[in-house]
């Protein structure tokens, strides 16, 4: 069983959040001058003179951008934010700007609180980029320009985002989607490389179908979402003593289906006792209206029960998870099938999605992939392996923009073969400085078959 600290990680709760509602203090980002982003003689080491070429493709993740600063995760990295995107908008040398996912949280939210505030998703998208008006000017300035081409994909706290949504707010930038909650981007003319979210790996937060029988709408909203605003009031609360008492539910011998809910009820207890919540798991407080779900609803609808005379282990929201989790994987597009078992024990560790790169992609006889980058985890790494031939493979993650994480304002730098003579591609993961400068992480060259 993964431990409670790496559960934590699962979902990207963080347990600092500031409440105070200091103003942004606006010199932070004149000082800058909005110069232009030219990478550290340290982060461009090795990699051919670009001659103001534009070339390079940039990848960031995970900004959770949020419609109320009270509990919002990016606030005090705004400035941060905002100031890169201005370099990356001068920039003679970037040609993509990618966004990876959970730009927006829709899941990031007090469990009593209507996220809609009694409208619609299109009115909650557009209050988000108001309360970060800086962040979405400095991106569409950089869409209206022309000269860098920006793509959305995708991600689990803005899984129910559509395009209409992400349209009303950044008019024009290009989306990779592919089935409804998911999407990868690969670079048209560098098909070696794909970028994605990496939430279509993960059993508690990929597009999930089993709610439709109570919604009797096309819902994919899956279980994570419950846990984190679960999580989100219990940090509000200051994670307080956990005296709730769970219902004991024992492992039965009734088949391969049951024993795949009592080990998603043993997640969910892990999950319960690290983040209590002073409502407890009977009172029904999480105010939904999204997805098809209008009910209120408490944490005993999402937690698995036993009926104390058969031993049948049953749940109300999400049943049927188990038992459809391979055609679950079908309709997202997975690749490679991730045994039931592994996909929930495993789902908390960040080296699991790590390790999907691999798996899906680079073991794959199926694919062409060379570099794969996924975000998700907040956890900014870079991984290399080698092929059957011996030839390198680099997974990186990108990392976060929130406030609280350990390493935050990261992202990669992809800087593929710039002409017929070299057949050298060379990724960089990056941390953006206060002063505007880039420390470069970890880098590798990756030789790419002509």
């Amino acid at each position: 069983m993964a431990s409670k600290k790496s559960l934590q990680k699962t979902f990207t709760v963080e347990s600092n959040i500031t409440h105070s509602h200091e103003k942004e203090d606006p010199t932070v980002v004149d000082s800058l001058n909005y110069v232009e982003l030219k990478l550290n003689e340290d982060v461009k080491e090795g990699i051919p003179d670009l001659n103001d070429e534009r070339s390079l493709i940039l990848i960031i993740s995970d900004l959770h951008l949020g419609a109320d600063d009270t509990y919002t995760e990016t606030k005090q990295n705004r400035d941060a934010l905002v100031n890169f995107l201005k370099q990356v908008r001068y920039s003679s040398e970037v040609k993509e700007l990618v966004i990876a996912g959970d730009l927006i949280d829709e899941w990031f939210v007090p469990m009593q609180v209507d996220t809609f505030n009694g409208k619609t998703q299109r009115d909650f998208v557009k209050v988000v980029a108001e309360n970060n008006k800086s962040i979405f000017d400095a991106f569409n300035d950089i869409i209206k320009d022309g000269n860098i081409e920006v793509t959305y994909v995708p991600g689990n706290h803005d899984i129910l985002i559509n395009s209409g949504d992400i349209q009303s707010i950044l008019p024009g930038i290009s989306e990779a989607r592919d089935v409804k909650g998911l999407g990868a981007y690969v670079p048209p003319d560098f098909p070696e490389l794909i970028i994605e979210h990496g939430h279509r790996y993960n059993f508690f937060c990929a597009p999930d179908f089993s709610n439709r029988p109570i919604t009797h709408t096309e819902s994919i909203l899956p279980p994570g979402y419950f846990f984190t605003r679960m999580a989100t009031s219990s940090v509000i609360e200051g994670r307080r003593e956990n005296n709730v008492k769970l219902p004991v539910v024992y492992k039965n011998e009734l088949g391969a289906e049951q024993l795949g809910y009592f080990l998603y009820w043993n997640v969910w207890k892990e999950l319960i006792t690290e983040f209590p919540v002073k409502e407890g798991i009977r009172k029904k407080v999480i105010n939904t209206g999204l997805d098809g779900l209008t009910d209120l609803h408490s944490i005993n609808d999402f937690l698995p029960y036993q009926d104390p005379e058969t031993g049948y282990i049953d749940v109300k929201l999400h049943n049927g998870i188990i038992e459809n989790w391979d055609e679950r994987q079908d309709n997202n597009l997975v690749p490679v099938k991730i045994p039931l078992e592994e996909a929930i024990l495993k789902a908390a560790l960040a080296s699991h999605l790590d390790d999907q790169s691999r798996i899906q992609f680079f073991e794959n006889p199926d694919s062409d992939k060379k570099i794969v980058i996924f975000g998700h985890t907040h956890e900014a790494r870079v991984i290399t392996t080698k092929n059957k031939e011996g030839k390198k493979q680099v997974y990186v993650n990108s990392g976060t923009w929130i406030d609280k994480n350990k390493c935050t304002k990261t992202f990669v730098v992809v800087s593929p073969p710039i002409n017929k003579d070299t057949n050298t591609a060379f990724v960089t993961l990056c941390q953006y400085g206060d002063k505007g400068d880039f420390k470069k992480l970890k880098s590798e060259a990756i030789p790419i078959s002509k």
